[in-house]
């Protein structure tokens, strides 16, 4: 059986040492964008979302992970045998871990010469798709949203944390990731409201 770890990050921090203690720990490595030329750089074996989806990223990079291939791997329940059937004739491989953190918006409105055209550009549309996604599946995926996460995910699948689970962790990580794309939400929709007919 493949085990497979999607990773797509704005901040590239700890992203390879995730990488490689994940190829160390029996996955493979799905990637996009950014993230896949980082590990790619450094020699570790990735696939490109775009080769395992077989559809190319389009719109300059706006359509990237949003494909039945990615999000019917993370949320595919591991005991209903229906989504194994849906999974098997469309040829979906399970997703287990995703790790995923999102265009920098704040950093990005926080310039002093922004424009709305900026930031709509770094308004994340598939980051926040499969952050939900695996946080809604939590009992079979982990999600990960900032690298601090990565140290301790990598020690819980080795079984060197004593005081938590890994099932314990992504319950733990799910919270977070719910907070972390409410937050994100909070803050573009704050900044639109300040700002947006300042630009009309």
């Amino acid at each position: 059986m493949n085990y497979y770890a999607l990773l797509s990050v704005s901040d590239k921090t700890g992203i390879v040492d995730f990488a490689e203690g994940l190829i160390r720990s029996g996955y493979q490595i799905i990637s996009s964008g950014g993230t896949h030329a980082v590990l790619q750089a450094e020699g570790i074996p990735v696939m490109r979302v775009s080769d395992y989806t077989g559809s190319p990223e389009i719109l300059d990079g706006r359509v990237k992970t949003l494909h039945p291939k990615i999000h019917g791997g993370i949320l595919a329940q591991r005991d209903n045998a229906s989504h194994d059937l849906d999974r098997k004739v469309n040829r979906i491989e399970l997703i287990d871990i995703v790790a995923v953190n999102l265009y920098p918006f704040k950093e990005t409105v926080a310039k002093p010469d922004v424009t709305l055209e900026d930031a709509i550009e770094n308004i994340d549309i598939g980051g926040p798709s499969m952050v939900r996604s695996a946080a809604k599946n939590y009992k079979d995926v982990a999600v990960l949203t900032n690298p601090g996460q990565y140290g301790i995910y990598l020690d819980a699948i080795k079984g060197n944390l004593q005081s938590v689970s890994v099932e314990g962790l992504r319950k733990q990580f799910m919270l977070e990731a719910f907070k972390h794309t409410a937050e994100y939400d909070a803050a573009i929709s704050k900044w639109m409201e300040d700002n947006i007919y300042d630009d009309v």
